[in-house]
């Protein structure tokens, strides 16, 4: 697949925010038109203004809903234009410990809602995804159909204190990148994952200048918070780069996470 592909569609989720929007930044530069999913009907429309309504279209989408995330992709597929990419940024990132200072448990129901959204939501948007893909015509040297992208976290190596529900959807998600990839590597389906650290999202640029100095002290270098760009240009390096499959790329500086 090409960089440069004008006549290819690339759903990107959660992508009215953080990575996804910049992923969707990147992508609509490289001339790929936008199917956006996320819950956020007033941002969604913002993005269509922003990006074109005939570049880019908005779907409500519950990742986690298999009926939402098949209408959406049937939506999406009725066009000229084919599904060529997907790029799974939808997820939520709570904080709780196990126990708390009382010795109470964790709800049951806070665990399974993370696993539910990062872990099943991203599966969910791939697999009907790719079934799209599949019905494409073979492209290149490589007769490539498609390239499915999902975002996992370095939580998903080193989780911290608080983060056993963040860090299993996240090790879920890295654990299914080489088995997806052997899956749809006949149908020409190549599917890859990001691992990214600390990065300089809107929600964490928010945060008190000491907290971000803090999230910053165990990078190596370069020596900052990861930017949404660099998210946004790895996935389309990974577009164009067609040998590139079934691997989880951290993206991290080196970053290496303490227990807390």
């Amino acid at each position: 697949m090409t960089t440069k592909n004008t006549n290819s569609i690339a759903i990107v989720t959660g992508g009215c925010s953080g990575l996804g929007y910049a992923t969707a930044v990147i992508l609509r530069e490289a001339g790929y038109h936008l199917a956006i999913f996320d819950l956020n009907e007033e941002m969604g429309q913002q993005r269509v203004d922003e990006f074109g309504a005939a570049f880019c279209h908005f779907y409500k989408v519950d990742v986690s809903n298999d009926v939402s995330v098949e209408n959406a992709v049937a939506e999406v597929a009725k066009g000229e234009l084919e599904i060529r990419l997907c790029v799974n940024c939808a997820g939520v990132a709570p904080a709780k410990r196990i126990l708390d200072r009382e010795g109470e448990a964790m709800p049951l129901a806070n665990f399974t809602s993370v696993i539910n959204i990062n872990l099943n939501g991203t599966f969910n948007v791939s697999r009907v995804a790719a079934s799209a893909m599949a019905k494409n015509a073979p492209l290149g040297e490589a007769n490539e159909r498609g390239l499915i992208v999902n975002t996992a976290s370095v939580a998903g190596y080193e989780g911290q204190i608080g983060q056993t529900a963040y860090a299993a959807s996240k090790g879920g998600i890295i654990a299914l990148c080489l088995p997806m990839a052997r899956d749809l590597a006949p149908l020409g389906i190549r599917v890859n994952t990001i691992a990214p650290g600390v990065m300089g999202t809107p929600m964490l640029l928010a945060m008190p200048e000491k907290v971000q100095d803090a999230l910053v002290h165990n990078v190596q270098f370069p020596k900052r918070l990861g930017l949404p760009e660099e998210f946004g240009k790895l996935v389309l390096h990974m577009a164009g780069n067609a040998y590139l499959n079934g691997e989880t790329v951290r993206l991290d500086g080196a970053l290496r996470m303490p227990p807390k």
